[in-house]
């Protein structure tokens, strides 16, 4: 039996009891530097209440994963028949473990950090795990202390389990998934803490099955043949609640634009060799900015722009809308638009279009306007709807999505994930001729784009 001596109070779930090795693992400095971290990064700008942090977001998750494995195991001994799969106390005590630390390699505003520079690894790759989780580090030290530490690994990243077993697939889809113990968190806590008011229904967690035979975890929609609509329903509205905080919070403009700026004020300090991976990981929310307060750059040009960024964010003077392209008025161009400007090997391409704008502005407004361009990944969040699900007549376990035909909000949901792409261009000005300008020239940059900015605010030459 997993011996839990701690208590953690939390604002969304009461009392979560965690273990001693668990405690120590919080102890760490790595895992107290997420105290620091705020759970949605900039939104705290839009929502002044989204101050909660990927600490207890983390242990949030844990707990959840104890909340999940508990009722599969329940329903395992309740119905399986030997179909149905669980999990023992070693196993759960591995998969908590996993959820605990799952967020121990985010940076400060790490989304747009390592999308939009593009010159960053993702947070959830094996290669930043394993260094976090080395033992030149205490969380890695602690992490080597419980004995699984390769298991806890193995869940987070399984292409690092290269020589060993690798775990069951219901073990990775518990923490970090589609609908998994992480979602079910961050849906509760980021209702709380922006005062958007969508809850989550705690008949999800009794909903969940481990096929033995494969060991994927699914959720079975099924009830003597017949389809149980009442648990349909509440995953579909699982799902639109993630849609809902995606609209309302997650590509609010005004995040995106604070995100954007941040972004290119680290993508300056990163090219000029004044901050690494390293800092970056060992800095929070504050520290990143004082980090970049501190940054020795020798070109006196971009030391200048530096400070600009930095201070207009300190500021919330944040980066205007010029140009916005949404995916709905522009799908022909959507996949060039996301080649050039997106992730890896983006980074060039971008600041080559937005120097070229910044000294055509400059040209045409006579004033020197900094031009930031944002472009998120084409699947946005789409993946969710690859649960996997048990349906009345199907030989076998499928995707959701599979069944869009026989769900109609499901096609409307994916739909709607799609109109939320949007490819902006933005200025650090607030002057009207100089927005102006760069609008006409965003025509000439983006040829056969369509600006529905533009178009809403009457632009003749659009």
């Amino acid at each position: 039996m997993l011996r839990y001596e701690h208590l953690v109070r939390d604002p969304v779930h009461g009392d979560i009891p965690v273990t001693g090795e668990e405690l120590r693992v919080l102890d760490t400095p790595e895992m107290q530097r997420l105290r620091n971290v705020r759970q949605l990064g900039a939104a705290y700008l839009v929502y002044p209440g989204a101050q909660h942090t990927r600490f207890e977001h983390s242990v949030g998750t844990a707990h959840l994963v104890g909340r999940l494995t508990s009722e599969i195991n329940a329903a395992r001994d309740r119905e399986g028949g030997g179909a149905l799969g669980g999990y023992d106390d070693h196993e759960v005590r591995i998969l908590r473990l996993a959820a605990l630390v799952h967020d121990a390699t985010h940076l400060p505003f790490g989304h747009n950090i390592e999308d939009q520079t593009g010159l960053l690894p993702r947070h959830d790759t094996a290669a930043r795990y394993e260094r976090l989780f080395s033992g030149r580090t205490a969380l890695g030290k602690a992490l080597a202390a419980t004995g699984v530490a390769g298991e806890v690994l193995a869940v987070l990243a399984p292409e690092s389990a290269k020589s060993g077993p690798q775990p069951p697939a219901s073990w990775k889809e518990l923490v970090s998934g589609t609908i998994d113990a992480d979602l079910l968190d961050y849906l509760q806590r980021d209702a709380l803490f922006t005062g958007l008011h969508i809850p989550v229904d705690p008949r999800i967690f009794s909903m969940f099955r481990v096929e033995r035979r494969t060991q994927r975890l699914y959720v079975d929609l099924t009830s003597r043949g017949y389809l149980r609509e009442a648990a349909l329903s509440e995953v579909v509205r699982c799902l639109e609640a993630r849609y809902y905080f995606s609209e309302r919070v997650y590509y609010h403009h005004a995040k995106i634009a604070a995100g954007a700026l941040m972004a290119k004020a680290v993508e300056i300090a990163l090219l000029a060799g004044a901050v690494d991976l390293d800092g970056l990981q060992r800095a929070t929310d504050a520290g990143l900015v004082d980090l970049l307060d501190r940054a020795r750059i020798p070109d006196p040009a971009l030391r200048r722009r530096l400070r600009l960024y930095v201070d207009a964010f300190r500021a919330r003077r944040l980066p205007k809308r010029v140009a916005v392209y949404p995916q709905y008025a522009n799908a022909a161009l959507q996949p060039e638009l996301i080649r050039r400007f997106f992730g890896a090997g983006s980074a060039q391409e971008r600041r080559k279009v937005e120097e070229r704008l910044g000294e055509a502005v400059r040209f045409a407004a006579g004033q020197d306007v900094p031009v930031l361009v944002y472009c998120p990944a084409g699947h946005m969040q789409l993946k969710q709807a690859s649960l996997l699900v048990r349906w009345p007549g199907a030989a076998d376990l499928a995707p959701l999505s599979c069944f869009r035909d026989a769900v109609p909000r499901l096609g409307d949901l994916e739909q709607a994930y799609q109109r939320l792409w949007k490819f902006y261009v933005f200025a650090l000005s607030e002057d009207p001729r100089a927005l102006a300008a760069l609008r006409r020239l965003c025509l000439e940059e983006f040829p056969g784009a369509e600006n529905v900015l533009a178009a809403a605010e009457g632009d003749p030459l659009v």
